[in-house]
């Protein structure tokens, strides 16, 4: 379906399942319209947080009553904590509670959180139902609600229970951007950044140029997050089910999602896309540690990220870190991880990451010994 200028459209091919992500304004009040145009007759079951919904929820709903699509909402609490088992049974009981149908939609209004959660429950109820996203943050609108990872958090660590399940269609409206914090639009930025770091660097080197520009909002917005979307649609399509360089996609997040589960995903503390930053560039000091890459690089992306005021070290989270020995746990629940051998996302140089297999766990822990100090 053509979309009209200011608006870009980025196809993630998957076959019978390939979708569109729609990026630019306005979006929110043409979702009723969008959706409708590819799922006439459709019932959407609305997830959504208290946060998002206070801000959008009523220009969504009117949007889709306009089309002719009866709206379900369900709005549940902001954070990362909501992204459990009971707050899963939840969106199953409103779903089934609504009488939605196999055919019908579970949209998710809001940021990953929302977005992983709606995702998991379209994936499992009914043995999976339609599922459009429509981020409200730019972490979402770049990373989260494209590829059909859904999932939890558990004890254990981050995302370690959940299915793929790919959209019909992503609606990343950026106007919602005018208004999120500084905190949030800067731990997206970190994935933005991520994109660049990982094969573009060309991508990067425009960033270290245009970041002012990009947080501005305008032309330059929508370019980086048609790019991110880009970046990640080629890598989705080439390998949807993560067995081989989708995660390439993980840079940074080894590292990262050690340090959330460290702080017990408190938010106040650190939020996702400042535990990517951080840990970007501890994959890339490990890396030149390793004498894989130059300490250049490692010290260029640091002062990139700092300079857009992202978290940079271990030490700029607020009320300390456990034990390097808890880290290493963390660690070891990381995905990646084949048979107990630790797999990391490092680098030759910026935008030239490689799966490293096996990594000696004994220089991963000396070396967080070492950086925790600095």
């Amino acid at each position: 379906m053509s979309v009209t200028p200011p608006h870009r459209s980025v196809r993630v091919d998957l076959g019978d399942r390939s979708y569109d992500i729609l990026i630019g304004p306005g979006l929110i009040a043409r979702a009723g319209a969008e959706i409708a145009a590819r799922r006439p007759q459709v019932r959407c079951a609305v997830i959504t947080d208290t946060n998002v919904a206070s801000a959008h929820l009523g220009a969504l709903t009117a949007s889709l009553e306009k089309a002719g699509i009866d709206a379900e909402p369900l709005v549940l609490e902001p954070g990362e904590k909501t992204k459990c088992f009971d707050e899963l049974i939840r969106v199953c009981d409103h779903t089934l509670g609504a009488r939605l149908e196999r055919g019908d939609v579970v949209l998710a209004l809001g940021g990953g959180v929302i977005g992983d959660l709606a995702g998991f429950a379209a994936g499992i109820v009914r043995r999976g139902m339609r599922f459009i996203q429509v981020p409200t943050s730019l972490l979402a609108q770049v990373d989260s609600s494209v590829g059909g990872k859904t999932g939890i958090n558990v004890s254990h660590g981050k995302n370690l229970i959940g299915v793929f399940h790919q959209p019909d269609l992503v609606l990343a409206d950026t106007d919602v951007l005018d208004s999120l914090p500084l905190r949030e639009f800067r731990a997206g930025y970190a994935e933005m950044a991520k994109y660049g770091l990982i094969d573009r660097p060309d991508f990067f080197a425009w960033l270290e140029a245009n970041w002012r520009e990009v947080f501005s909002g305008g032309e330059a917005r929508i370019h980086a997050i048609a790019k991110s979307c880009q970046a990640k649609a080629d890598v989705v399509a080439a390998d949807e089910r993560e067995s081989g360089a989708r995660a390439l996609l993980n840079l940074g997040h080894t590292f990262g999602h050690a340090l959330e589960a460290a702080t017990g995903y408190d938010g106040k503390r650190l939020v996702h896309g400042e535990g990517v930053a951080i840990g970007m560039v501890l994959a890339h000091q490990f890396s030149a540690r390793m004498n894989l890459a130059s300490p250049d690089d490692a010290d260029r992306v640091e002062r990139h990220l700092k300079e857009v005021g992202l978290p940079t070290r271990m030490s700029d989270i607020e009320g300390g870190l456990p034990g390097t020995d808890i880290l290493m746990t963390h660690i070891a629940q990381d995905k990646k991880v084949q048979r107990g051998a630790l797999t990391f996302i490092l680098t030759h140089g910026v935008g030239r990451s490689f799966i490293a297999d096996d990594v000696p766990q004994d220089e991963v822990f000396r070396f967080l010994e070492d950086k925790r100090a600095s």
